[in-house]
């Protein structure tokens, strides 16, 4: 069933690398009336891609770990998580997947699998992230990776076997969302086949 929403108005109200809108809206409530007036203001990210990149021979899977301000307040500040980044204008989630895998941990890709697309924080954020799953072998490495210095990118290529990833998850060591859900994905995956 499609709900109603009638927009007032919408204007930008921050814009430098991320953009802030800010809506006037009212909405159809369950019932069928529509609501009071509310104001929303939306942090407009653009979409993202995500892979957990798997050498199945080896049972292991590469990282990254780089500084991420925003956990400063509250974490560590260096965050472990899957190869990702951000979809830029016209560009396919699975060509964003390949370029990020290269530039970030210096591996080419071909195949990706999808696993899932799924919003990071739908109360705030128009974000989604498209979840891929890459099975890879050691010749697909062409480069060490580490991001790229023009973006000021500062990555450590981190490589764990399996079990000690499912290890560091359990133990509540990893606090990435979109890396937990790839390797939660992982589990239940390796759980199902007989």
């Amino acid at each position: 069933m499609t709900r109603r929403v009638q927009i007032i108005s919408n204007e930008i109200i921050f814009k430098n690398f991320f953009r802030i809108d800010q809506a006037r809206l009212r909405y159809e409530k369950y019932d069928g009336t529509m609501s009071d007036e509310v104001t929303r203001l939306v942090f407009e990210r653009g979409d993202s891609v995500a892979a957990l990149v798997h050498d199945a021979e080896a049972d292991t899977l590469t990282f990254t770990e780089q500084f991420r301000y925003p956990t400063v307040a509250h974490g560590p500040g260096w965050i472990l998580e899957i190869p990702a980044g951000s979809v830029e204008e016209g560009e396919a989630p699975d060509d964003t997947m390949r370029r990020e895998l290269e530039e970030e941990i210096g591996c080419r890709v071909e195949m990706l699998t999808p696993i899932h697309t799924f919003y990071v924080s739908p109360g705030g954020t128009s974000e989604r992230i498209h979840l891929f799953y890459a099975l890879v072998t050691p010749a697909q490495y062409v480069s060490e990776g580490g991001g790229l210095p023009s973006e000021n990118e500062n990555i450590r290529v981190v490589t764990l076997p399996v079990a000690e990833a499912f290890g560091q998850m359990w133990a509540g060591q990893i606090q990435d969302a979109k890396t937990l859900i790839a390797l939660q994905w992982l589990h239940l995956r390796r759980q199902a086949t007989p």
